[in-house]
């Protein structure tokens, strides 16, 4: 079933296991912004760019499974598409109310993880119907647009990571 996509899969998990290792260095490089009193913050941006990565590498991985069947395929799709449109609805909420993002945020980290789980759940729906093809060219469609968003996520997160911390390190009075 998914024997023309192995490239595909191999190098999508790639990228994310790569993008995932980066945000990590980059966050325990910029740890001392990340304070008790920014768990909020921290919860709403960076928490999600973690979990769509790893979404994505997951999804990957379980591509490549050799003994994939499309029933078994379509069911852990299903059930992972399912929780992760949960917890992106309940990120948006966070982002309607943080009084921090603007519409640029709210899409990207709100409203596009929304559509693409949503097609999530669809591409698995169609693959327990049998329409195979239409199903694993909507998980790729939704695969490459998260994988997108969220290397716009993770800049627009690095970017205000710096500057936070210029200004904690920024003289007083200056």
């Amino acid at each position: 079933m998914l024997d023309g996509w192995h490239e595909f899969y191999a190098l999508l998990g790639t990228a994310a296991a790569a993008l995932l290792a980066l945000l990590f260095v980059a966050a325990s490089i910029g740890a001392n912004v990340l304070t008790d009193d920014r768990a909020g913050p921290t919860r709403t941006y960076l928490s999600p760019v973690v979990f769509h990565y790893s979404n994505i590498l997951f999804l990957s991985l379980l591509a490549l499974i050799p003994t994939q069947t499309p029933f078994i395929f379509g069911l852990t799709l299903l059930i992972a598409a399912v929780g992760s449109l949960i917890y992106s609805i309940f990120i948006f909420a966070r982002l309607l109310t943080d009084g921090i993002a603007d519409l640029p945020d709210r899409i990207a980290y709100g409203g596009v993880p929304i559509l693409v789980y949503s097609a999530g759940v669809i591409a698995a729906y169609l693959l327990l119907r049998h329409a195979i093809t239409a199903s694993l060219n909507v998980i790729a469609v939704g695969s490459l647009v998260l994988l997108i968003v969220n290397i716009r996520n993770a800049w627009d997160l690095m970017l205000a990571l710096a500057r936070r911390a210029r200004e904690e390190h920024r003289p007083p009075g200056s």
